[in-house]
């Protein structure tokens, strides 16, 4: 079996991503105690941290693999990565994509050049439709998680919370198939030993917390994680290498409500000027809604993943009643 991705790997992963990539702000998040600040990747080019994977692992394919086209499945935020990655590096790029998946999200791969195929709204048909292309066309994969060179380019967040928060003890990251929480952990691991890494999926998506539990992945089906409106963590399953790295590394996985991914939403506009979309503002959510299940800190991050959210989404969330005083730790 092989190895944990190495922190080698993520440094060379942030060479090939210098100049692509922004190296986002940590945001303070005003009167939360312990202290709290946010990752702000939905700052990047294309909204979230995905482009860091995606561009990644194409810059590393071989001349032939890229002639050859590349094909990636998702659930939004990893084709728009892949479209707009693809598109700085010359290569055609066809991505796969549920048939409820968010339309700001397709309609912005779609702008980039990337063929948009749909599908039904599970892993396995995503999985099996990316296969067919596969075969059809010898398309060169670019998987949305499950991937080592993917899990190193998303390391690479975990490095710069390191080097501009030297003193952080916690980092707190949303889980969806696992590449994203994989990456920082390495990380983490190797540059801030003494922090803990601490995961966050959405109750109604809850299979990392399951798997972590057991001590293997545990699948949902599809049409339980298709009940939280964190439509960026809708995996039904984790993936083999992120599975590893989550035992190795990861100290624990919390859940979150929807209404506490709401109330994170709404905060992250008005108290630190943040746009999230649901999947992004788990990690926030966590830390305002379930700080009693996290490890004691005296800094902690928060990653916000991304923020690219349906407009009519966010005034919905916008115009809600506000947290009840007090909910927040």
């Amino acid at each position: 079996m092989p190895g944990l991705v190495s922190i080698d790997e993520i440094r060379a992963a942030a060479k090939r991503l210098d100049g692509v990539t922004l190296r986002t702000p940590l945001v303070p998040f005003a009167r939360v105690e312990p202290r709290l600040l946010v990752k702000a990747e939905s700052l990047q080019p294309t909204g979230a941290f995905k482009l860091r994977g995606a561009y990644s692992a194409i810059s590393a394919l071989s001349a032939e693999q890229r002639q050859r086209g590349v094909v990636a499945h998702s659930s939004g935020n990893h084709a728009l990565a892949v479209a707009y990655a693809a598109a700085l590096l010359g290569v055609t790029a066809t991505v796969v994509v549920p048939a409820n998946a968010s339309q700001v999200k397709v309609a912005a791969a779609g702008a980039f050049g990337a063929r948009i195929v749909t599908c039904e709204p599970s892993l396995t048909a995503r999985a099996a439709m990316t296969d067919q292309l596969i075969a059809e066309h010898g398309y060169t994969p670019i998987p949305p998680f499950d991937h080592r060179d993917v899990i190193a380019g998303q390391g690479t967040i975990g490095l710069e919370i390191a080097a501009d928060c030297p003193e952080v003890d916690l980092v707190v990251c949303p889980v969806g198939g696992g590449g994203l929480i994989s990456g920082v952990a390495a990380a983490i691991a190797a540059a801030k030993p003494g922090a803990k890494v601490v995961g966050v999926e959405p109750a109604l998506a809850a299979d990392a917390a399951d798997s972590l539990r057991l001590g293997r992945r545990v699948a949902w089906s599809s049409a339980d994680t298709q009940r939280t409106i964190a439509d960026a963590l809708r995996a039904e399953q984790i993936g083999v290498l992120p599975m590893q790295h989550m035992i190795s590394q990861v100290h624990d996985i919390v859940t979150v409500t929807e209404d506490e991914i709401r109330a994170a939403m709404r905060l992250l506009a008005t108290g630190a000027r943040l746009v999230a979309e649901p999947g992004g503002a788990v990690a926030v959510a966590a830390c305002l809604f379930r700080a009693s299940e996290l490890p004691a800190a005296q800094l902690r991050v928060a990653i916000l993943s991304g923020g690219n959210v349906d407009p009519a989404l966010l005034a919905s969330v916008l115009n809600s009643a506000p947290a009840a005083a007090g909910a927040a730790q």
